[in-house]
């Protein structure tokens, strides 16, 4: 299992309009792609000294060659979108994480 997490920190003027376009638009257009089977996106609690809002959304794939595939199929039309609607108004980093081992606490029953 690979994931692929992007950090954004976004101003906070256009954070609402941000917000739906992420939860209407953006991720339902990442997962249309067929490369991640499910998305998560997480608020970020650390306060950044050049303002804004900070979250981490991870998309889960299958593979290395599915990420790989999801760049050369994907990733510029849909990085294009965020900068058409939201261009100057946010700061991004991409991370790949290859998870090793879950581990989850045993029963309490």
């Amino acid at each position: 299992m690979y994931i692929y997490n992007v950090t954004i920190n976004i101003e906070e003027g256009v954070h609402d309009q941000w917000m739906q376009w992420m939860q209407e638009i953006h991720i339902p257009d990442m997962l249309a792609t067929g490369k991640f089977s499910q998305a998560r996106m997480l608020h970020v609690l650390v306060e950044e000294e050049m303002g804004g809002i900070t979250y981490s959304i991870q998309y889960f794939t299958d593979s290395k060659q599915t990420l790989d595939a999801y760049y050369a199929e994907d990733a510029d039309r849909l990085r294009g979108e965020a900068m058409k609607y939201f261009a100057g108004k946010f700061v991004a980093f991409r991370t790949e994480l290859q998870v090793m081992s879950d581990h989850f606490e045993p029963s309490k029953n």
